[in-house]
């Protein structure tokens, strides 16, 4: 058995998220039919593992997900599996390489760090309206990172986790939370942990433009933390805006970043 994992890339306005529903198209379902028509096995043994659960609407700049083959691939094939990916998935799903790992080295649960990107525009642009938050009022981004840095003295983040999660433990280590101006009018709110819990980011997001908005002290910020009561935190902030854009993975075990 031959473990190979795939960097990729998707819009998620059209999904429900990455993992498989029964009653709506994920993008995980997709990955899994083009598995079984590019390798000639019936979908039910096909089965591709990704890094993380991304909700409905929100996108990936970055992904990485592991599938298994019975027999190793020839590093000549490669390529064209990587064509046929690209000629079968939709336009809103791209798969950019594929390279054979070590066969413990997993997915989800080997990855060490994730990044998400938050993507507000100050202006109604009309390019941007799928993957860019437009507020009703120009927040307040220099309270909103001190707030933000205050996330970085904690690790139990159950006030912005979703309620009845199947989830053992709400503890995150959270190594970078900043909003920046990337050009005039557009910012990013960028947040990089070991990992995140199921509408973490957005109900993260949410309450910083509470923050943001003269609404919120960072004190009431921290007392929101320190209370472990979702309903204590603000709204979570709309999906479009939402993006993972990076994974990490430990050195020497066969993964190498290429995009």
């Amino acid at each position: 058995m031959q473990r190979y994992f795939i960097e990729m890339a998707y819009d998620g306005t059209n999904y429900h998220g990455w993992q498989v529903q029964p009653n709506a198209i994920s993008v995980q379902e997709l990955m899994n039919d083009a598995l079984g028509k590019i390798f000639r096995q019936p979908k039910e043994t096909t089965y591709i593992v990704g890094a993380g659960r991304t909700d409905t609407g929100v996108h990936s700049d970055y992904f990485v997900a592991h599938f298994d083959l019975p027999e190793a691939i020839a590093e000549e094939d490669i390529e064209h599996i990587l064509f046929k990916f690209n000629a079968i998935l939709p336009p809103d799903i791209s798969v950019y390489s594929m390279q054979s790992v070590d066969e413990k080295l997993h997915a989800r649960f080997s990855a060490t760090s994730r990044t998400y990107h938050y993507r507000i525009s100050l202006r109604k642009i009309p390019s941007l309206r799928l993957s860019h938050f437009t507020p009703y009022f120009t927040p307040d981004f220099d309270k909103m990172n001190e707030a933000a840095k205050v996330m970085m003295e904690y690790t139990d983040f159950t006030s912005f986790a979703r309620l009845h999660a199947d989830t053992k433990t709400n503890d995150c280590f959270v190594t970078k939370a900043e909003w920046k101006e990337i050009e005039p009018g557009i910012w990013i709110f960028e947040i990089s942990a070991n990992r995140f819990l199921r509408n973490m980011v957005r109900a993260v997001v949410g309450t910083l433009l509470e923050v943001g908005r003269g609404k919120m002290t960072i004190e009431q910020f921290r007392g929101i933390i320190e209370a472990k009561d979702r309903c204590r935190a603000g709204m979570s902030a709309e999906a479009r805006g939402l993006s993972l854009v990076g994974i990490d993975y430990p050195e020497g075990r066969g993964f190498v970043r290429t995009v």
